[in-house]
């Protein structure tokens, strides 16, 4: 469908002057405060070997002043941004971080791990964990999948004698393509539900991009990394030796594991099957509520790994879940710097700015919405707020010229993992949990999430040219 639409919005402000939450109006070029709080972040992180939580905070300080935002309306959004970043990621991560460590301390990683080696073999142990991660990464959110596989991914390096990369960049792929694609992650979902779309049309039109997407961007990419010396961070591998003997057996390692999707499975299929007031549907869904999940299979593993057959004692198994929270307070800060860094950047009034910029551009409504989107992604960091954002704005073009919601759904969702900017959390993730430098993140991660959103585009395009 070969449609061009001029895209005309009521005249408002002008492109370049933005009123910003505070009350203050920015004549300081937003675009341009960005790139230079970019540029002073990296500086702080990679010359002046800062923190890189403080460098987020005092590159968050510096573009907030630079867009003319009041001081402590810059300060309110730092807290703001702070705590909803860590308000349920903080929860996921520490939760996570122990019952990953119970299982790894206890052997269940290993085993895991050492049976997909033998069924697989080493040299396709990127494809095991490939697959296993796309079918986690079906049902579970981005974060939930990410802290349950970790373990694994970094136990599978270990005992096949493989690259990190060689297993990380199949894991990154699978977790990250699914969560962009395939409702009922928030993303489709989110604008599947701004722009009326069919979610079932959404999510056949995912696995047609989706499946072929992780082949590529997983397996296949990750031949480029295949000399990387990524060192595995000491405080969250497990190296010890185990007598498997006394280790529990492959089926009781994988339920355990899990356990935290099974729970949630049957939270969502309870959210339906029963009137909304009753007990089972309340005590089902709570149960099935991520932080609960996580919890109740923690629980289950410190009697597994643990006390089932005096594995270990209390003690012992309380000083792992110590050990493995303190391990992850300082990527738990850098997350909600991350968080900060974006929120002084949303509050600046960037997105509105983008959508009056973008008044009149010629041009397919697929394509446009994706360069939107592609550039809201860049500037506020935020997914969430990219596909929203830039669904409100693509919403009277679609009904206007008829082109299909389901894959303008795709086309703004693809755009939304672009760049993994510094002021997304997606890259700091990265960055701690895979021991890369900042020049190594970016050639990483960010190099294949731009991949997969131009890819993106290109599919939206020919499924448009196949179905529309």
């Amino acid at each position: 469908m070969s449609i061009l639409v001029r895209v005309y919005r009521k005249a408002g402000k002008a492109p370049d002057v933005e009123i910003l939450e505070n009350g203050k109006e920015c004549t300081g070029m937003p675009l341009v405060a960005l790139f230079l709080g970019i540029v002073l972040l990296f500086l702080l992180v990679i010359v002046c070997k800062f923190n890189a939580f403080l460098s987020l905070m005092l590159s968050a300080i510096f573009v907030g002043l630079f867009l003319g935002m009041e001081p402590l309306a810059i300060v309110k959004s730092i807290e703001a941004g702070l705590g909803g970043t860590l308000g349920h990621l903080a929860i996921i991560i520490g939760l996570g971080a122990v019952f990953g460590k119970i299982i790894s301390e206890g052997g269940g990683a290993n085993r895991i791990a050492s049976t997909l080696i033998e069924i697989f073999g080493e040299k396709r142990v990127d494809w095991a964990i490939c697959i296993a991660s796309f079918v986690l990464g079906v049902i579970l959110f981005y974060e939930v999948s990410y802290i349950l596989l970790i373990p694994i991914v970094y136990t599978i390096a270990n005992e096949a004698k493989v690259k990190l990369m060689k297993v990380g960049m199949p894991f990154l792929a699978a977790i990250s393509i699914t969560h962009v694609f395939l409702p009922p992650h928030p993303g489709p979902t989110a604008i599947s539900a701004a722009l009326g779309a069919n979610l079932g049309v959404v999510l056949g039109y995912g696995f047609l991009l989706a499946i072929p997407a992780t082949v590529i961007f997983g397996p296949l990419i990750a031949k480029l990394y295949r000399n990387w010396e990524i060192n595995i961070p000491n405080h969250l591998v497990t190296k010890k030796e185990f007598n498997m003997a006394e280790v529990p057996s492959f089926a009781t390692s994988v339920f355990t594991t899990l356990l935290p999707v099974i729970l949630i499975l049957i939270g969502v299929i309870a959210e339906f099957a029963f009137p909304k007031e009753s007990i089972i549907n309340q005590t089902l869904t709570f149960i099935g509520n991520a932080d609960i999940a996580l919890l109740v299979s923690l629980l289950v593993a410190v009697y597994v790994f643990g006390l089932r057959k005096k594995r270990k004692t209390m003690v012992e198994i309380m000083k792992i879940a110590e050990g493995a929270l303190i391990s992850m307070g300082g990527i738990i800060f850098i997350l909600g710097g991350g968080g900060a860094f974006k929120q002084v950047i949303l509050d600046s009034g960037m997105a509105q700015y983008i959508a009056d910029v973008t008044n009149g551009w010629d041009i397919s409504p697929f394509i446009l919405a994706w360069l939107i989107a592609l550039i809201i992604r860049l500037a506020v960091g935020s997914a969430t707020v990219t596909v929203l954002t830039t669904a409100g704005i693509m919403l009277p073009i679609v009904q206007e010229t008829g082109v299909s919601p389901e894959l303008m759904v795709l086309a703004i969702g693809s755009a939304s993992i672009a760049w993994a900017p510094p002021s997304d959390v997606s890259f700091w993730m990265t960055k701690e949990y895979f021991n890369l430098t900042i020049g190594q993140t970016i050639k990483s991660v960010c190099f294949m999430y731009t991949l997969v959103a131009i890819y993106g585009i290109l599919g939206v395009l020919a499924l448009d040219m196949m179905f529309g």
